[in-house]
């Protein structure tokens, strides 16, 4: 299983704990890890990810094993310790201004 670390306002729209967990079959990569999420917790399409392109909301980044994977490749394999669930993928909402 797939620990997945969620911001506040999408714990409080999927009505869900900080960390949920999904399944992903084959290799585990960014893509994998949200259609999963999506399909477990379907209110969150869209939320994370723009509904036609699939592309990654401006202000949310993601991050595991203490490295940003924002722009890595949605299919590239993510760190093995996060494939194996002892480290989690975490969805982080940015911030901007000054």
């Amino acid at each position: 299983m797939i620990r997945v670390v969620l911001p506040a306002h999408l714990q409080t729209l999927a009505r869900v704990p900080p960390e949920v967990q999904v399944h992903v079959d084959g290799i585990v990569t960014t893509r994998a890890i949200l259609d999963a999420l999506e399909r477990r917790y379907p209110v969150l399409q869209g939320t994370i990810r723009e509904h036609g392109t699939l592309k990654r909301r401006a202000y949310l980044r993601f991050f595991g094993c203490a490295e940003d994977l924002s722009f890595k490749a949605p299919d590239a394999p993510l760190p093995e310790p996060i494939a194996r669930g002892s480290e989690p993928f975490i969805v982080l909402g940015a911030l901007s201004g000054g």
